[in-house]
C-alpha cells in the first residue's frame, strides 16, 4: 500500500477577505466551525492564522489561544499548526504564540519576493524562531518558496537548530517567487531526497495552481495543502463554498491516484508528533 496522504487545510490566511469569498472564516468561531467541517472531510492538519475584527491579520497570542482551544474541543486529534508568517507581525512578535505549544508551526528559512513586497526572513529571526520551536517541542513546517530554502533547512538541521526528520512544504505559484513549474517541482523532490532522505514533504499551490500542486503531490507520493488561504475558487467561474469543499476535491484526487487519506493518528505517527 502506498503511503497515506496527509491533507493540510489552510483555513483563512492573512489576505482573503469576505469580499473575495463570503466563506472565508474570520472570527475564531467561524474558523473553528470551518475547520471542523474540513477535518470531517479528511484534513488532518489545520494551518492557522488569526484576524482582527476588521479582517486585518493579527499575531495576537490570545486569539491563537482561543482558536487552539476551540480546535482541540471540536477537532480532537487534528494537528494544529500555527503560522509565524510575516504578514501578521514583525520581528519576534511573529513567534509570540509559540509558548502555546501547538503541534506544529510554519517556518520560512529565507527571504523572497512576494507580489508587492519582499518577504523578509533574516537569519537572526529564523534562528530565533527555530530555537523557540525547539524549546517548546514544536515541529516546524519548513515553507520553501525557493530552492535555496531547502538547502538552508538541511543546513540548520545539521547544525542542530532544526530537529530531524524535516517536514518541508514546497510553495509554488506566488507572483514574483517560484512559479508552478513541473520540472522544478520534480527537482525539489530529488534535491530533498538527496539531502535529507528521511524528510517528509508537502506541495502547496497558490490560486489556480492549488489544484495543480495537489495533483502533482498526490501522484508523486507526497502530502498536500488546500484551503481558502491559498485559493478562494473551485474554478475560474465558481467560488469555493467552504474549506471542506476544497478538502473534498483533494480527497477525490487521492482516490484517483489510489492514495489512502491519512487519519490523524497516521499523520501524527508519520510526522513524529506526540499524541493529542
Amino acid at each position: 500500500m502506498s503511503q497515506p496522504c496527509i491533507i493540510c487545510v489552510a483555513i483563512t490566511g492573512s489576505l482573503p477577505r469576505k469580499e473575495n469569498n463570503p466563506a472565508v472564516p474570520i472570527t475564531v468561531e467561524e474558523q473553528v466551525e470551518s475547520t471542523q467541517a474540513a477535518f470531517e472531510a479528511g484534513a488532518t492538519i489545520a494551518h492557522c492564522h488569526v484576524r482582527n475584527d476588521d479582517q486585518t491579520p493579527s499575531s495576537d497570542p490570545e486569539k491563537f489561544g482561543r482558536l487552539m482551544e476551540g480546535l482541540k474541543k471540536h477537532c480532537p486529534g487534528m494537528i494544529i499548526q500555527l503560522s509565524t508568517g510575516g504578514r501578521s507581525g514583525a520581528g519576534e512578535a511573529r513567534g509570540g504564540m509559540l509558548p502555546l505549544k501547538p503541534d506544529m508551526a510554519s517556518l520560512s528559512v529565507g527571504s523572497n519576493n512576494f507580489p508587492n513586497r519582499v518577504y523578509e526572513n533574516p537569519p537572526q529571526l529564523v534562528e530565533w524562531l527555530a530555537d523557540e520551536m525547539l524549546t517548546y517541542g514544536i515541529k516546524p513546517e519548513i515553507e520553501a518558496f525557493d530552492l535555496s530554502h531547502i538547502h538552508q533547512a538541511v543546513a540548520l538541521s545539521k547544525q542542530g537548530k532544526l530537529k530531524a526528520p524535516l517536514y518541508v512544504q514546497f510553495v509554488m505559484g506566488v507572483k514574483n517567487s517560484m512559479p508552478a513549474d513541473k520540472p522544478t517541482f520534480d527537482f525539489y523532490i530529488e534535491t530533498l531526497k538527496r539531502l535529507a532522505p528521511d524528510a517528509q514533504w508537502c506541495g502547496a499551490g497558490i490560486g489556480a495552481n492549488q489544484y495543480v500542486l495537489n495533483e502533482w503531490s498526490i501522484a508523486a507520493g507526497g502530502h498536500t495543502r488546500t484551503g481558502l488561504e491559498d485559493n478562494v475558487r473551485l474554478d475560474s467561474n465558481t467560488l469555493a463554498p467552504s474549506n471542506a469543499a476544497l478538502v473534498e476535491r483533494t480527497v477525490d484526487l487521492c482516490e484517483r491516484y489510489e492514495r489512502p487519506v491519512a487519519t490523524w493518528q497516521q499523520a501524527r505517527e508519520m510526522l513524529g508528533l506526540r499524541n493529542a
